[in-house]
């Protein structure tokens, strides 16, 4: 018997996590966002979260009502989203894409380089180190993560990618 995939979309400044083997979360246009993706390869389970901003400092009320925004309260969030589906710390896979600079390759804020940063010190502090990155650049990235396997593929500017 076949089982349909069930296809979970992030949008900005939000997360999802699934145990669902035959499903895949994805999220698009990632440009100066980041997409944080982790996967428990034993639980079989899977997470994203499209993060926009890197201090929740920046806003406070917008912190508190959405947490997703920011990538130091973001990332937290969706690591205790995947805790309660069953997901270990020990075993979690890590990859991220976005953290580009879109805006004709020169962006005065730096947010994806700020992004990047902001991610780094949390993970580095929780002893959590990235597999993989695509980030950079000056394009826009599509991500899916595919939740049975862990793999991570992307589309930029029409081309399909791995990760």
């Amino acid at each position: 018997m076949l089982t349909q995939a069930e296809r979970i979309v992030v949008g900005v400044a939000d997360l999802a996590a699934s145990r669902d083997d035959h499903a895949s979360i994805v999220t698009y246009a990632l440009g100066s966002c980041l997409g944080l993706m982790i996967h428990d390869p034993v639980a079989h389970v899977g997470a994203m979260l499209h993060v926009m901003l890197p201090d929740s400092r920046l806003d406070a009320s917008m912190a508190a009502s959405n947490p997703a925004m920011f990538v130091d309260t973001g990332v937290p969030r969706l690591f205790m989203a995947a805790y309660r589906l069953g997901a270990v710390k020990e075993r979690i896979v890590v990859k991220v894409v976005g953290g580009a600079a879109v805006q004709g390759g020169s962006d005065m804020f730096e947010i994806g380089k700020r992004n990047m940063v902001a991610l780094h010190r949390i993970l580095w502090k929780n002893n959590v180190m990235i597999q993989s990155s695509d980030v950079g650049g000056n394009v826009a990235r599509t991500a899916t993560l595919h939740v049975g396997d862990g793999r991570v593929t992307m589309r930029i500017d029409g081309t399909d990618k791995s990760l």
